[in-house]
């Protein structure tokens, strides 16, 4: 009995060693584990900064407090960050919320084929002349209603910010000062800042390039395609947002006959670049469904439209009348076949005691060929003289075909059929042809030039072409 406290004096030290040991051991495991989550607990970061690499860098020698204080520091900068990232999502979160609205509107007036208004209007569309009279009533309303444009301020005059205000040329300078006019009544689709903008406007004038670098018998495209292509690497160096869509919700504008080869200049740069051109040739490469084509116009010295002087249908004695150059395939075709005919008048060079504007006025029919390019002023001139347009263009894209229906009050003729020409327009029926008058009479109004520019007018309709591409671009946020 005496050796027992003896071998307990001796066991003691033992188990109390072993027992530290032991819970050494499990503090030593918690405190790994602790560190494990809150490893799985900090957020993760895709394609870390510097800073954070730095942040997250071990130093066996460091405290833990010290270890702390930068990934705290890293949290708050992340926070802000993320905060300033939730701010641009929600501007474009915003912009494709409201376009889906719209979307949505137009489809329900297509379907209920009513649409609603709380204001009077001072244009509605209506007839055959429209492929969907509500659905581009609705879309125009819903445009009017949110689209938003900004025009980008760089660049200098004339290159920049000025375009040519008469002439066949007339619609790129008056669309650019539509854009940049701030007593406008279009003001109400200027974006007072980029983030609300839907689409973005490049507002150099193409012929201004051509009236400043070049000299008679030049025909090097090379000088405007540099410029161009300068400006568009400008305001993608100092702003996101052509680098943000690739510039798929940019557009440009011009009438000039050498504008569609701007593209050329980078074509993997400019391939989704909205080009709003007069020039429209599908064979070209232009293409509607990105592009939008723009009638071009003759605008006068002082008027911004040709006189009325239009006869009664029934006093018009000319089946056919064309005036102007003879040159390009087209019409070499064409004078060829009818320059001798007396039903069918043709002119290069028109007598001087007669009006041009009179003569289409006492026209039914008016021959709008192509030139040197598909673009030409005819189409319009003959629109606002109520002649049926008889047009004579291959490989051609309709203005505002999106919502016209060209069918109903013009006449189509591919080259081909240049011989054909008066057994086609003879064999249309009195009932026809006045089906076709009051087609253009329905148009009139959408050929129109006003400034400022009013509802379903000639500029709002560039503009309706232009916003129908912009809901068929969804932007990822």
């Amino acid at each position: 009995m005496a050796k027992t406290p003896t071998k307990l004096l001796l066991i003691l030290p033992t188990f109390l060693i072993l027992t530290l040991f032991f819970y050494l051991s499990i503090f030593h495991q918690n405190k790994f584990n602790f560190n494990l989550l809150s490893k799985l607990f900090r957020p993760p970061f895709d394609n870390p900064s510097i800073n954070n690499i730095i942040n997250h860098t071990h130093h066996p020698h460091d405290h833990d407090h010290d270890d702390n204080i930068s990934y705290f520091t890293m949290l708050v900068k992340q926070e802000k960050e993320k905060k300033k990232k939730k701010n641009n999502q929600s501007s474009l979160e915003k912009i494709e919320d409201g376009l889906a609205r719209a979307r949505s509107s137009i489809q329900e007036a297509t379907r209920t084929r009513s649409c609603k208004s709380e204001e009077e209007e001072i244009f509605v569309p209506r007839g055959p002349v429209y492929r969907n009279p509500y659905a581009f009533q609705q879309s125009h309303r819903e445009m009017v209603k949110r689209f938003k444009i900004w025009t980008y301020k760089e660049g200098e005059r004339p290159l920049v910010h000025q375009g040519p205000m008469s002439y066949f040329y007339g619609i790129e300078g008056h669309f650019i000062q539509e854009m940049e006019d701030g007593t406008s009544s279009i003001n109400k689709f200027m974006a007072r800042h980029p983030d609300e903008a839907h689409v973005f406007f490049l507002p150099f004038s193409i012929v201004n390039m051509r009236l400043s670098f070049y000299k008679p018998l030049d025909y090097d495209r090379g000088p405007i395609n540099k410029v161009s292509l300068d400006y568009v690497n400008v305001v993608a160096q100092k702003h996101p947002y052509w680098n943000r869509t690739h510039g798929a919700d940019h557009f440009m504008l011009s009438c000039h006959d050498w504008a569609p080869e701007i593209s050329f200049a980078n074509p993997q740069l400019l391939k989704n670049l909205i080009r709003a051109l007069c020039n429209a040739n599908t064979s070209e490469g232009f293409q509607p469904m990105r592009d939008v084509p723009i009638p071009e116009i003759n605008v006068p010295g002082k008027d911004l439209n040709q006189p009325g002087l239009g006869l009664r249908t029934s006093k018009r004695r000319i089946l056919a009348f064309f005036a102007g150059g003879n040159h390009g395939h087209v019409r070499k075709s064409l004078f060829a076949q009818w320059e001798k005919d007396s039903e069918i008048q043709l002119y290069e060079h028109l007598p001087k005691n007669q009006n041009y504007f009179q003569m289409l006025g006492q026209s039914k029919f008016c021959l709008c060929p192509s030139g040197y390019e598909v673009a030409s002023s005819r189409i319009v001139e003959a629109i606002r003289a109520e002649c049926v347009p008889v047009i004579i263009k291959d490989n051609y894209s309709f203005p505002f075909s999106d919502v016209l229906d060209w069918n109903r009050f013009s006449i189509y003729v591919p080259k081909a059929k240049i011989p054909e020409i008066k057994t086609m327009l003879k064999g249309i029926s009195p009932r026809q042809y006045a089906k076709l008058v009051r087609g253009v009479r329905s148009v009139k109004w959408h050929f129109t030039l006003n400034r400022p520019s009013k509802p379903f007018d000639l500029i709002h309709m560039v503009l309706h072409s232009i916003w129908l591409r912009r809901l068929n671009i969804r932007l990822p946020y």
